[in-house]
């Protein structure tokens, strides 16, 4: 399985990015959890949101109601609709997927992206 992240950027406080990431892979499927997390410099990897098939959804407590998780089966692709976007959100996203049901702990995670910067400018 390989996961293509793209959509991060520089953005002004207040302000929008939408993140993608693309899985391929002959063995990947909707079967698959998928998701993104976060590390900023010096700290360590934490959860955003994940989605599993079926619509189960979690996120961390700082984005909620801010950020979105939603995911295209069809084309193997999940997304991250980022509104309202803090500085305290600046770090590299990585999207990561896992066989089934969705974790919290990035560690149960054993496929990940390349990982795309966000910044967010005060």
């Amino acid at each position: 399985v390989q996961l293509q992240a793209s959509g991060g950027g520089l953005v002004q406080a207040g302000g929008s990015l939408r993140l993608s990431c693309a899985a391929s892979g002959r063995t990947f499927s909707s079967n698959y959890a998928m998701g993104w997390f976060r590390q900023a410099p010096g700290k360590q990897r934490e959860l955003v949101a994940v989605s599993q098939s079926g619509g189960t959804t979690n996120y961390a407590a700082s984005v909620k109601g801010r950020f979105t998780i939603s995911r295209d089966n069809a084309k193997n692709t999940i997304f991250l609709q980022m509104n309202s976007l803090k500085p305290e959100d600046t770090a590299v996203y990585y999207c990561a997927a896992r066989l089934f049901s969705i974790s919290s702990d990035p560690m149960e995670y054993r496929y990940w992206g390349q990982g795309t910067q966000v910044t967010v400018s005060s």
